[in-house]
């Protein structure tokens, strides 16, 4: 035990030597950075003072510019480097010991940098003009004639600034949103599909992506895109619209109703943007019968775009329809439908006669029901034709309606319509055994039917 206890006093002073000597180590390093960091500062002032006495006795004194420009250059200081390389490109023509290009391409990205679009421009064209293989004066001249809307010169210069690094990504992503505005979608995909992998979150890569990916026949890929960007505050209400489109254009009207209703309830969507979902909406909502809610929106927007597209039309027509059940069933319900609802329209055409149906034709244009009339007083064999069309019927269909009654040796024919019949199609039918019921008539008799 007593051999024991000079090890142990032994191992406890190693160990407390060795903590202060990793204590005192990590005092110096904090010293030495602290000097390094204070001493960067001393330089930094001290570089300032000088410059600001040269440029004080000569605001033009070359040397003190460019060593000023470039300190605040390197620190993206934009409000103060500007205004020295601004002066230092402006001395280009009269001092050679200027670095023209340097000069013009600093002077073109401080200028962007402050959203001095025309100096931004006057620069780097001439920075490019200086050193055509420079870089950043290529990808900045790029960057700018986007913001310009400019992008067909915009993909010339990201693709000069692409080719001479062609390792950067940095060009990646103006180079496929200036292909993806000015409409070269296929193009742009590439390019958006490497900034989506350094950054699967990019918003703007997304959007235009998705949007790419549908107009190039991939809506399959884009739909999944769109879904996952409707509840987002700058695309939700564009990609809600665009993920209807997709779902109504499949017939899935259910789910496109539910993309334009989560647009709606966007904040701060701009009016041009909602008038467009809402009209979308009523669509869907018409597709599936739903008249009253289809009504509801294009009466909203009614109210605030008067006037928009054909809404004052269809508000007056879905109006009507909305109050009529049978011509409801007349112009939006299934064939089947239709057809029965004919079948009643010619049963109950007499009320003092027995009407029987002898044969029914369905075509893509109209329906025909033949059948036989008997009155204590005479007995008829009568064709009716009914179209579903809301337009005009012309002459040259009610002359081929005639000459089918006198082929089928019919005694009397009604040709019937939700719209109306030329004038020519009356004159023709006047002395002739055709009645024309055009869409008055016809809504008045569809009211009554039961």
């Amino acid at each position: 035990m007593d051999a024991v206890i000079p090890i142990l006093i032994a191992v406890v002073f190693a160990a407390v030597v060795a903590s202060l000597i990793l204590a005192l180590r990590s005092a110096a390093a904090r010293g030495e950075k602290g000097a390094g960091a204070g001493g960067k500062q001393k330089s930094r002032r001290l570089v300032i003072r000088e410059c600001s006495k040269k440029l004080a006795r000569d605001p033009r004194n070359v040397e003190a510019l460019s060593t000023l420009g470039e300190l605040y250059y390197d620190e993206q200081n934009w409000d103060k480097a500007f205004p020295l390389y601004n002066l230092l490109f402006d001395l280009i023509p009269t001092h050679v010991e200027i670095n023209a290009g340097k000069a013009a391409a600093r002077q073109g990205i401080s200028a962007f940098h402050l959203n001095k679009f025309e100096d931004a421009e006057r620069g780097l064209l001439s920075a490019c003009k200086f050193e055509p293989d420079n870089f950043d004066a290529n990808f900045y001249l790029g960057r700018l004639m986007y913001q310009k809307n400019e992008y067909e010169k915009a993909i010339l210069c990201l693709r000069k600034a692409r080719s001479i690094d062609p390792e950067s990504t940095e060009t990646d992503e103006p180079l496929g949103l200036a292909y993806f505005k000015s409409q070269h979608y296929r193009e742009s995909i590439p390019f958006l599909r490497r900034v989506l992998d350094q950054d699967p979150t990019d918003k703007d890569a997304l959007f235009a992506i998705a949007t790419a990916m549908d107009k190039t026949g991939y809506g399959d890929k884009a739909l999944k895109v769109f879904m996952h960007l409707r509840p987002d505050p700058r695309y939700g209400a564009q990609s809600c619209l665009s993920a209807g489109l997709i779902h109504e254009h499949a017939n899935q009207y259910q789910l496109a109703e539910q993309d334009y209703e989560i647009g709606l309830k966007l904040e701060e969507v701009p009016l041009d943007l909602q008038t467009t979902l809402r009209y979308r909406l009523a669509n869907v909502y018409l597709a599936q019968k739903n008249i009253g809610k289809a009504l509801t929106y294009l009466k909203e927007i009614q109210d605030t775009v008067p006037g928009y597209k054909d809404v004052p039309a269809l508000i007056q027509r879905y109006q009507e329809l909305n109050t009529n059940a049978n011509l409801q069933t007349y112009l939006m319900s299934p064939t089947g439908d239709f057809v029965a609802l004919c079948r009643r329209f010619v049963a109950s055409y007499y009320s003092d006669a027995t009407v029987k149906i002898e044969d029914s034709t369905v075509t893509q244009e109209f329906v025909e029901i033949l059948c036989t009339v008997d009155t204590p007083r005479w007995e008829d064999s009568e064709l009716f034709r009914f179209y579903r069309s809301t337009g005009a019927i012309g002459e040259l269909y009610v002359r081929e309606f005639h000459a089918k009654l006198r082929d089928m040796k019919c005694d009397k024919g009604f040709c019937i319509t939700a719209g109306a019949f030329t004038e020519g199609a009356h004159k023709f039918s006047e002395g002739r055994p055709i009645d024309l019921i055009e869409k008055g008539r016809l809504v008045s008799m569809l009211k009554k039917l039961m």
